[in-house]
C-alpha cells in the first residue's frame, strides 16, 4: 500500500481527535486495551504510578483515600479458577492473594505463606507455612486445605472453562489428573495439617514461586464455596476473600467497588480506602472523565488511551511508558481455507508493515515483532524469523499457496477484533496493506470483548486479532499456549515435534541446553506461522500528580496494595 498516504490520511483523523479532545476540555493520553489473555516483568520489576515528583520523597497522605480508575469492561470471571484475562485479574489481585506475591521491585516475596519455603535438595518438594495472622473476610483462618481445595478444583475434569489448568502442570500428577483420567488423590499437592502445604513438583522448576503468585494459584475457602457453584458471580455471603481489598459492590457491566480489608494480615500496609472500578469502553469518553476529575488514571494496564491524545501527552511529558513482555497478533483458523496453507499464512505475515503501525498507529515505542517471544526474555527476537514488510516476499509466498491450493486468486477474507479504537485503527491499516500487497478484498468485524472471545474460542473466524501478557517471565509460558488446541490457543495448530521440545525443556536443569531446546520450539512454530506477530506490547497511561506508588508490573498486570493519594490533591 501508500504508507505515506495512510500516514497522511491518519494524521488527518488525530489532529480531528486533538481538536474534539480540547473542545471537550480534554487533555490527551494514549493506549492500549489491557484485555488480552495473560500478565508480566520488565527488567528493573515494576514501575509506579508517579509522574512528576517521583523519587523525591514519600508525600503526606490525603484525608481521602479513594483512588478512580478505568477498567473498560465486565470482567469476564472473579473466580481465580476460571480467569483467564487481565481485566479479570486486575480485580482479583486486590481481592485474593496467594502463597507469594510479586513486590514492587518486581520480585517473589512471601505472603500467604510466612516465609520462604523449604526446598527439598532435588529441587521438587517445597514446603510452605501459612501464616497464622492470615484470615478469609468471614473471620476463617486461611488454611493449606483452601489451597488444596482450589488447585485440584482447577484440575478437576468435571469443571470445565478451566482454560489455565496447564499452569498447574508443574506439579506430580496434575496432568495425568486434568486429561488421562488420573487420581486428583495421586497429585503432589497435600495439606499436611490446618498451616502447612507441601507441594511436589514433576522436575525443578525455577520459576515455581512465581506461579504460586499467580490468580490461578489462589486459595478459595473450601468451607464455604464447596457445592456453590456459582459464589462467584456476584457480591453474596459466599464471595469470601482474603487480600487487600474486598469486593464491596458489583454493578455488573457498570462499576466495581473495592473497600480496604481491615482484616487483611498487612493492613498497615495499605492506605486506599476505597477503589471505584468503572466500566467505560470508550476510550474519549474515559479521557475526558479524567480531564474533568472523575477518574485518578487512564490507561494500562487496566484501560487504554484515545490514539489522538498520545502525540500531545509525549510533547507535553506526561504519558508513562514502560516496558511489557507481551506480544499483539493476529491469529489464523488453520483448520479454515484458506489458512489452512502455511504459504498463504506466510505471505499475510510477510504483507504487514509493522513498523509503520507502531511509528504512525500506537506510537507507545513498541517494537514491531517478527517472533512469538518477547525481546525482554530473549533479547534476541528483536530481530526475528522474518523480514518486517516484505512485500516481495509476501508475492512469492502467495504464489506458490495459490498453486498448491488450485485457485487463481483469494477469496475475500475475513478479519475479526474486539471493539476497540486502536485494535480498529490498526485492522484498517492492515486491511489496506492486504488488499495492495495481496490483492485481496478484507473484511473487518468487531464484537464486544466477551462476545469476541465466545467467537474465538468457538473457532467462528479467519483471521483474528489476539494478543498474549506473560503470566511469568520465562519463554516457555510464550510457547506453551501453542503446545495443543483448546484454552488459549485459537489457532487450531498443533505439532508433535513442537510439544516434545517443550516437553523436553521441563526436564533440562542446565539453562543454556534448555535455551537451545526453546529456540528450536519457537523456529518450528515460527516456520509454521500458526500467527502473525504485529508488535511487542508497552505499558502507556497517565495518571493524577498525587497518584502515587501504584505498582505497574511488566507482566499486564497492577497492585494497588501499596498505593495511596498524596496530600497534593488537597492543596
Amino acid at each position: 500500500m501508500n504508507w505515506k498516504r495512510w500516514s497522511l490520511f491518519l494524521a488527518l483523523v488525530l489532529t480531528m481527535g486533538i481538536f474534539l479532545a480540547a473542545c471537550g476540555d480534554d487533555e490527551e493520553a494514549g493506549g492500549d486495551d489491557g484485555q488480552d489473555p495473560g500478565t508480566e516483568e520488565t527488567d528493573s520489576g515494576e514501575d509506579n504510578g508517579n509522574s512528576e515528583g517521583e523519587g523525591e520523597g514519600e508525600s503526606g497522605l490525603a484525608a481521602d483515600q479513594t483512588l478512580n480508575v478505568n477498567i473498560k469492561t465486565e470482567p469476564p470471571s472473579l473466580h481465580p479458577g476460571l480467569a483467564t484475562d487481565t481485566t479479570s485479574g486486575a480485580v482479583l489481585d486486590q481481592v485474593f492473594e496467594g502463597l507469594m506475591r510479586i513486590n514492587q521491585d518486581g520480585e517473589v516475596e512471601p505472603a500467604m505463606a510466612e516465609d520462604q519455603p523449604e526446598v527439598s535438595d532435588d529441587l521438587t518438594t517445597y514446603t510452605f507455612t501459612i501464616r497464622e495472622d492470615a484470615t478469609w473476610s468471614n473471620g476463617d483462618p486461611v488454611t493449606a486445605q483452601d489451597f488444596e481445595y482450589a488447585w485440584k478444583w482447577v484440575l478437576d475434569p468435571e469443571n470445565a472453562d478451566t482454560d489455565y489448568a496447564y499452569q498447574l502442570y508443574v506439579i506430580k500428577g496434575a496432568q495425568d489428573a486434568k486429561e488421562n483420567g488420573g487420581s486428583l488423590d495421586d497429585v503432589g499437592i497435600t495439606a499436611e495439617d490446618d498451616k502447612t502445604l507441601v507441594v511436589e513438583l514433576q522436575q525443578p522448576t525455577p520459576y515455581f514461586l512465581d506461579l504460586t503468585a499467580f490468580y490461578t494459584y489462589y486459595p478459595v475457602n473450601h468451607n464455604v464455596v464447596d457445592g456453590v457453584d456459582d459464589w462467584a458471580q456476584d457480591v453474596t455471603e459466599t464471595y469470601v476473600t482474603n487480600g487487600p481489598f474486598l469486593l464491596e459492590s458489583w454493578e455488573h457491566k457498570d462499576q466495581i467497588v473495592l473497600k480496604k480489608n481491615p482484616e487483611y494480615w498487612d493492613a498497615d500496609t495499605v492506605n486506599l480506602e476505597t477503589i471505584n472500578m468503572y466500566m467505560v469502553d470508550d476510550e474519549n469518553t474515559a479521557f475526558q472523565m479524567f480531564n474533568n476529575g472523575e477518574l485518578d488514571w487512564v490507561g494500562d494496564p487496566t484501560d487504554s488511551l484515545p490514539l489522538s491524545a498520545i502525540p500531545a501527552l509525549k510533547e507535553e511529558g506526561s504519558l508513562n511508558i514502560s516496558s511489557l513482555a507481551g506480544v499483539y497478533y493476529y491469529a489464523f483458523n488453520t483448520e479454515e481455507a484458506p489458512f489452512d496453507n502455511v504459504n498463504i499464512r506466510k505471505a499475510f505475515a510477510s504483507a504487514v508493515n509493522r513498523e509503520g503501525i507502531v511509528q504512525s498507529i500506537t506510537q507507545r515505542e513498541e517494537q514491531p515483532a517478527m517472533a512469538l517471544v518477547p525481546p525482554s526474555i530473549w533479547e534476541e527476537n528483536a530481530e526475528g524469523y522474518f523480514a518486517d514488510n516484505d512485500a516481495d516476499q509476501a508475492k512469492e509466498y502467495l504464489e506458490a499457496g495459490l498453486e498448491e491450493l488450485g485457485l487463481d486468486e483469494l477469496p475475500p477474507i475475513q478479519l475479526s477484533y474486539n471493539t476497540d479504537e486502536a485494535h480498529a485503527a490498526i485492522a484498517q491499516a492492515v486491511q489496506d496493506m492486504w488488499r495492495e500487497n495481496l490483492g485481496v478484498d478484507v473484511e473487518l468485524n468487531n464484537e464486544e470483548w466477551n462476545v469476541y472471545l465466545d467467537t474465538m474460542g468457538e473457532g467462528n473466524f479467519q483471521v483474528g486479532r489476539m494478543g498474549w501478557l506473560a503470566d511469568f517471565n520465562d519463554a516457555i509460558n510464550f510457547l506453551e499456549i501453542f503446545q495443543s488446541v483448546g484454552g488459549n490457543n485459537y489457532t487450531n495448530w498443533e505439532d508433535e515435534e513442537y510439544s516434545d521440545l517443550l516437553e523436553q525443556s521441563r526436564t533440562e536443569t542446565d539453562d543454556a541446553a534448555r535455551k537451545e531446546i526453546l529456540r528450536e520450539a519457537e523456529g518450528i512454530f515460527m516456520d509454521a506461522m500458526p500467527i502473525s506477530p504485529v508488535y511487542f506490547y508497552t505499558n502507556a497511561w497517565v495518571n493524577k500528580d498525587y497518584v502515587k506508588d501504584v505498582a505497574v508490573s511488566g507482566l499486564g498486570g497492577v497492585q494497588y496494595k501499596w498505593g495511596y493519594i498524596s496530600d497534593a490533591k488537597e492543596e
